[in-house]
């Protein structure tokens, strides 16, 4: 198949993209038009409906805490919604230190960004492994999203293009995408200085770096951890490859 388009222009969510295209393991490639992450999906318009009907979607992992998803639910025309709960950490912790009277300085803000990937790894496994569990069981188009599809989302495409054989390089330019596309609400403007709302709601190398590192210091590297934490062993990596995978030009 020729290259299509990556980001999906839509009215409602500004990072919805497709991961499909980027060269993988053996001479193959991700298949397009497959695997799909992106921002939360509250806000899509009837045209945007029908957009993602035209692609096919016929499955949502949401990856929303409870209150987020509960604030902001929606319902797609024959697309399934699966929900694998991740809190999120960060906007807690800012709650936490502003009731006691205490400002989010850009410095604690990066500190929070890094302990919030490390606990992707260590304390969120059972959503990732689930995850996994939705691809394994059919083909049929997916989209996994978070709120702004950057961090949640962000670590689970970095850890479903690494099982697939993706070089990291490439995972972190896919990751890195976030920051030309997704448009942070408008509603947060004046919530914090500028530039801890820039760390909040944007991504960089380092915090998908820290993710990595622990999974290779704690957990014996990649292929342990989706092994003995995740359950993609051997058997379940070869038939991800071979939903998700095809020959180029395939």
């Amino acid at each position: 198949m020729t290259d299509l388009p990556r980001n999906i222009s839509l009215v409602g969510a500004s990072n919805f993209r497709d991961l499909g295209g980027y060269a993988a393991q053996d001479g193959r490639q991700v298949r397009w038009r497959r695997l799909f992450r992106s921002d939360h999906l509250a806000g899509l318009s009837p045209q945007d409906a029908q957009a993602l009907a035209a692609l096919g979607l016929a499955r949502a992992v949401d990856l929303r805490g409870h209150d987020e998803s509960s604030a902001q639910a929606y319902q797609l025309p024959s697309v399934r919604y699966h929900a694998l709960p991740i809190e999120p950490t960060v906007v807690r912790r800012a709650r936490e230190l502003a009731a006691s009277g205490q400002a989010l300085t850009a410095p604690m803000a990066e500190r929070l960004m890094h302990d919030t990937y490390r606990a992707f790894v260590a304390d969120n496994a059972p959503q990732f492994a689930a995850l996994f569990e939705h691809l394994l069981a059919e083909d049929t188009p997916l989209v996994f999203h978070c709120t702004a599809g950057k961090d949640r989302t962000g670590f689970a495409a970095a850890l479903i293009l690494l099982a697939l054989g993706v070089p990291e390089e490439v995972v972190m330019q896919d990751y890195l995408l976030t920051n030309r596309l997704y448009q942070r609400p408008g509603m947060v403007a004046g919530t914090a200085p500028e530039e801890v709302l820039q760390i909040i709601w944007q991504v960089q190398p380092g915090f998908l770096r820290t993710a990595l590192d622990v999974v290779e210091q704690d957990h014996g590297g990649l292929e342990r951890y989706l092994g003995q934490r995740l359950g993609l062993g051997a058997a379940a990596r070869a038939r991800l490859a071979e939903l998700y995978l095809q020959p180029p030009g395939g």
